[in-house]
């Protein structure tokens, strides 16, 4: 456990999982929390746990980021507290079904918590930190955003849109003190299953990583400066090699004439 003050560590979606994860490991590494969500009670719960256990402040956030109301509470929050060092960027649902299987309100507030409240949330974070030079941005993503054709497309969608908004973040701080990274957990055992009625142990039965672990891994990673962490990948490899692919696509992708294959 640190005694060393490193500032003001900011999550979403703190009060189970992931998010909560997050916060008891940033406590032990020095920092002080806002825990965001909209369980109040379970807020309270965890700040007086971790500020009991670490004497670290732990303060509580009530927001719901499914609207637009409480994406702007925590948006006032990170661009005007000078002490957060750190966005842990984590809210987020999933749905029961498919694109077939659900109505426009259930799509709609999808993207409203997955795609619009961390893009809004990211900016305003890294706008107030490259105005200090320092601080760093956690944006969580899923594999799933590579494999889309795996399970639904619509979240899947939605996590690949915080990879690319984390890559071209990471580009634009290039030369600065502020970080980007992008994590992209496997299937985790956390809440987000049981919320959307799906047994994650049914569907993937013995793929299922501790949230322990996940968030130690991509700790690590963030450590050494990794911009995307793949806690779940053993072979590092194959992404460098997807990466690399993908990379050398970028100076053909735009051109004057069509591709001889589209030639008539």
């Amino acid at each position: 456990m640190s005694t060393e003050n490193k500032g003001k560590a900011l999550i979403t979606g703190a009060s189970s999982g992931i998010g909560e994860v997050y916060a008891r490991r940033l406590a032990d590494r020095g920092y002080d929390l806002i825990l965001v969500a909209r369980r109040l009670d379970r807020l309270e719960t965890l700040a007086k746990d971790i500020g009991a256990r670490t004497g670290r402040r732990a303060e509580t956030l009530q927001a719901d980021l499914g609207s637009r109301e409480g994406i702007a509470t925590v948006e006032r929050r990170l661009a005007e507290d000078p002490e957060i060092t750190l966005f842990v960027n984590n809210a987020g649902i999933s749905l029961s079904g498919s694109i077939l299987e659900n109505g426009s309100k259930e799509i709609e507030q999808l993207i409203v918590v997955n795609t619009l409240a961390p893009t809004l949330l990211a900016a305003a974070a890294a706008k107030a930190f490259v105005a200090r030079n320092k601080g760093g941005v956690i944006n969580i993503a899923s594999v799933l955003a590579l494999v889309p054709e795996m399970m639904d497309g619509l979240y899947s969608g939605t996590k690949a849109h915080i990879i690319n908004m984390t890559l071209g973040l990471a580009a634009k701080l290039q030369g600065t003190n502020v970080r980007a990274q992008a994590v992209l957990p496997g299937a985790t055992r956390s809440e987000i299953w049981e919320k959307s009625g799906k047994d994650v142990d049914a569907i993937l039965p013995g793929m299922v990583m501790d949230t322990a672990d996940l968030v130690d891994a991509a700790l690590i990673g963030y450590d050494r400066g990794e911009v995307v962490t793949i806690p779940p990948l053993e072979d590092e490899g194959q992404y460098k090699a997807y990466d690399a692919a993908r990379l050398a696509m970028a100076p053909n992708l735009s051109r004057k004439d069509v591709g001889t294959r589209y030639r008539a």
